[in-house]
């Protein structure tokens, strides 16, 4: 899910009373990345698939795009790396809640990073849409391995390691339900991840999740990108259910986190005037992370000043 645009009588309070404004932020959300990648910002050999006619954003779009993805890449990367063996990615687990048309699980694969097992949760409208694409595309199909099923009326697609399931993430029950059925693993280290999803929400609900995967799974780490100020609600809420919590503006994370040489990389790629707006665009979303790790395996996980 994406942030809605803010129009007359729309914006987030309209998303929130309808998930159908929702889930059609995704084919901005993919031709926004798709716009990136034909840049030369970052490699997704899959995105096109989901995006119909190619669209040129703006250089403070694709550089704020870029910034989300190199974010959650490079944290994602630290939890499959984490721990002492070579193959540790491959006992571990990942659940998208909001995955909308997300390709990552098919670029770790390429990569040979694939976890154990790759979980995406979305709307059945957005769910059955990415079904139908990924039995359309052999080169997305044939990742999935001779035993998938795919089931384009239900939105569901099942393999070894990659199963997309149809659920309303407010349902707790049913999100349990979901969670069993596509055999997670709660005593694996699981990373969950909330992009542009929980802002939609209710507080209740938003707690409820929150809360809901504290308590799943033992080890896990929480990962939220938010149209919101790190002081805001979600952190607190995270801090009060996990065992450690640490929340910074996307300003932050692209001056201190984000790798030096590819900033200057992606900085030639584009001719770059907004920066007052591009400030205080970035002080605006923010990441935020919670942890729990009884085993010690995430003690070196995160931001580091």
């Amino acid at each position: 899910m994406e942030p809605a645009e803010v129009e007359a009588g729309g914006g987030i309070a309209a998303a929130r009373s309808s998930p159908a404004a929702v889930q059609a932020t995704n084919d901005d959300a993919a031709a926004s990345k798709l716009s990136c990648v034909t840049k030369g910002y970052m490699k997704d050999d899959y995105v096109h698939h989901f995006v119909r006619r190619t669209t040129k954003r703006a250089p403070i779009i694709n550089r704020g795009y870029y910034a989300r993805w190199s974010v959650l890449r490079k944290l994602m990367l630290q939890f499959l790396n984490a721990g002492s063996g070579s193959d540790d990615h491959k006992r571990k687990q990942i659940l998208s809640l909001g995955a909308g048309f997300d390709t990552t699980f098919f670029q770790l694969q390429d990569e040979g990073l694939a976890p154990y097992l790759y979980v995406e949760l979305d709307f059945q409208e957005v769910t059955s849409k990415k079904a139908a694409i990924i039995n359309h595309y052999n080169d997305m199909k044939e990742k999935l391995g001779p035993d998938a099923s795919i089931s384009i009326e239900k939105g569901e697609v099942t393999s070894t390691n990659y199963k997309l399931f149809s659920a309303d993430i407010r349902d707790i029950p049913k999100l349990d339900a979901v969670i069993h059925m596509a055999e997670m693993d709660p005593s694996l280290p699981t990373f969950i991840i909330a992009e542009c999803v929980l802002i939609y929400l209710d507080p209740a609900s938003t707690d409820a999740i929150v809360s809901w995967a504290s308590e799943k799974f033992s080890s896990a780490i929480f990962f939220l990108y938010e149209q919101i100020h790190p002081d805001d609600a979600f952190g607190e809420q995270m801090i009060r259910n996990l065992e450690r919590a640490v929340a910074w503006d996307m300003l932050k994370i692209y001056n201190d986190f984000i790798d030096g040489g590819e900033r200057r990389r992606i900085e030639l790629l584009e001719l770059f005037d907004e920066f007052e707006e591009w400030h205080m665009m970035q002080e605006h979303y923010c990441v935020a992370y919670g942890i729990n790790d009884p085993e010690g395996i995430f003690d070196d996980f995160g931001f580091k000043e």
